[in-house]
């Protein structure tokens, strides 16, 4: 993911968690992705290797799409806690929202005869 989109995801995230449009944690994730509610996941790349050995291949397994973040205490804070390994989005809007904004180019295209 892109730097600058970073902060844009969390804050996204964080809103869906507030809107109950998400789930937070490792063993709700599981819970939810089992049940195919999960649309798309949040996962940090420096969570234990334990967490992410439990949430990887199920989601690789399950076909569900995820996007990186660098650290967990920064998702953690996003979502209003210290650490998390993992969020997974169940709403289906949100989660389009995050997956064009985590694949979209930041620097706009400059309009012509501008």
């Amino acid at each position: 993911m892109e730097t600058t989109a970073e902060p844009r995801v969390l804050r996204l995230v964080g809103l869906g968690v507030r809107s109950r449009g998400a789930v937070v944690g490792v063993q709700q994730v599981r819970e939810a992705v089992k049940r195919n509610k999960v649309m798309l996941a949040v996962v940090a790349t420096d969570a234990s290797p334990n967490s992410l050995d439990k949430i990887v291949p199920l989601l690789n397994a399950r076909r569900v799409r995820f996007i990186e973040v660098p650290s967990a205490s920064r998702l953690g804070a996003a979502v209003g806690r210290d650490q998390t390994a993992v969020v997974g989005i169940v709403d289906r809007q949100l989660a389009a929202g995050l997956r064009d904004l985590a694949t979209s180019d930041p620097v706009r295209p400059r309009e012509e005869g501008v």
